[in-house]
């Protein structure tokens, strides 16, 4: 698979994406609020493989968790695998090309489908890429951590990560999409794929800090299989403009999907979240939750839709998203969804979006604190909720020290 028919997949996909346009602003379900007319692919080269930078990049990490191993790419160069522990049988940790050929091949597009013009310009680009997989019964004691760095300005870098947790495994991945620098002008077009096989259960932790002179697209996909549990959290701090879906698929009785996301934005910042939770077997269960933060002119869209299939009875679905707006200038839309095809199911949904409570804002300045530090309170208790989803330990205050980061630059405008 990493030599002729990795080859073959990236020509065929080389060839759709010579058929396929890009989506035209309010002409295709899932753009109604963003649009990329602006953007000149032919603009941008591929990422270079030689990386623009040989050292660490400027930009602060967004996550520091600790792990057993961190794999490593810059642009489309050789992704690197470091760390002090040692991996249990069976676990693979690598690049794409460099995973064995035959679960590669087993896995790799079952998830994602190649129609889409942005996943179809992955398929035919992506060079190296994240692959994990852990076998079945093997349960990882601590998080692996994925980091995807584009350093060259003027490019496109098609990033790919598949993560496979087998029958009965457990695992915690990390990963993180950076650029080098604040100045970094490109291209970041991201395609992951999750399999939560039967009786599994992965935690996977994602979010980009890109240049806010990047465009970013993402087509992110998990299965979710018979009795398997996924815990999914999504930040979005950086890029100009772009748009990520984000779809699990209950397939199997039994199954659950935990999925949180939070995204801070300022000055022209637009960030639009596109999400699905099919319910496609019955006794299944998925609880969404997203919270954005608006500063600036900038501007966010979530659009959530929960599907439930025919036969899928016993579902339990939940969504929501709330947001808060620090300037009379900034802008969201909350458009949650349902499609539901069976008689015996309990699906809620909730949306708002706010200014800052004038209210909770007296309230505190009444008992001796300044405008500022109020205000600080009020948004920090806002994304509390995100937060406190977690269980006390590493990951909550990982997340919490990530959100307290991009809220310090954001306020400190």
């Amino acid at each position: 698979m990493a030599s002729g028919a990795l080859a073959e997949r990236r020509e065929r996909a080389a060839a759709l994406t010579r058929t396929l346009e890009l989506p035209q602003f309010k002409g295709k379900p899932g753009w109604e609020f963003t649009d990329i007319s602006a953007l000149d692919l032919s603009a941008y080269a591929p990422a270079p493989a030689n990386g623009g930078i040989s050292g660490p990049a400027e930009r602060a990490p967004l996550f520091s968790p600790p792990h057993v191993a961190e794999l490593r790419q810059l642009d489309a160069g050789e992704a690197t695998l470091s760390g002090g522990g040692e991996l249990p049988d069976g676990v693979i940790v690598s690049s794409l090309d460099g995973a064995p050929d035959e679960l590669v091949a087993r896995y790799l597009g079952t998830v994602v489908p190649g129609d889409d013009v942005f996943v179809a310009r992955n398929d035919a680009g992506f060079r190296g890429g994240a692959f994990v997989y852990v076998p079945r019964g093997v349960a990882l004691s601590q998080p692996l951590l994925l980091t995807a760095i584009q350093t060259a300005t003027g490019t496109e870098l098609n990033r790919r990560t598949l993560i496979v947790v087998d029958e009965g495994a457990t695992a915690e991945v990390w990963e993180q999409c950076l650029s080098a620098g604040p100045d970094v002008d490109g291209v970041f077009n991201t395609v992951v794929e999750l399999v939560v096989a039967d009786g599994a259960r992965l935690r996977f932790i994602a979010g980009q800090d890109l240049s806010e002179r990047t465009w970013v697209f993402g087509t992110q996909r998990a299965e979710v299989a018979r009795d398997a549990v996924l815990d999914w959290v999504a930040l979005g701090f950086g890029s100009t403009r772009g748009h990520v879906r984000m779809e699990t698929r209950l397939g199997g009785p039994g199954a659950e999907a935990r999925v949180t996301g939070a995204y801070a934005s300022h000055r022209r910042q637009h960030i639009d979240f596109d999400t699905t939770q099919e319910h496609a077997a019955p006794n299944t269960t998925s609880d969404l939750a997203f919270r954005g933060v608006l500063q600036g002119r900038s501007t966010a869209v979530w659009k959530g839709n929960i599907i439930v299939d025919p036969g899928a009875q016993k579902t339990d679905a939940f969504q929501e998203s709330r947001n808060l707006l620090l300037s009379k200038r900034a802008h969201a839309d909350a458009i949650p969804g349902l499609e539901i095809q069976a008689n015996d199911v309990r699906c809620t949904h909730a949306a708002a979006v706010a200014q800052v409570d004038p209210e909770q804002l007296f309230y505190l300045r009444a008992h001796g604190l300044g405008e500022e530090i109020a205000k600080r309170l009020v948004i920090e208790g806002f994304l509390s909720a995100l937060v406190e989803r977690f269980e006390e330990g590493p990951v909550r205050e990982e997340l919490r020290a990530t959100l307290e980061r991009r809220l310090a630059l954001i306020l400190g405008e």
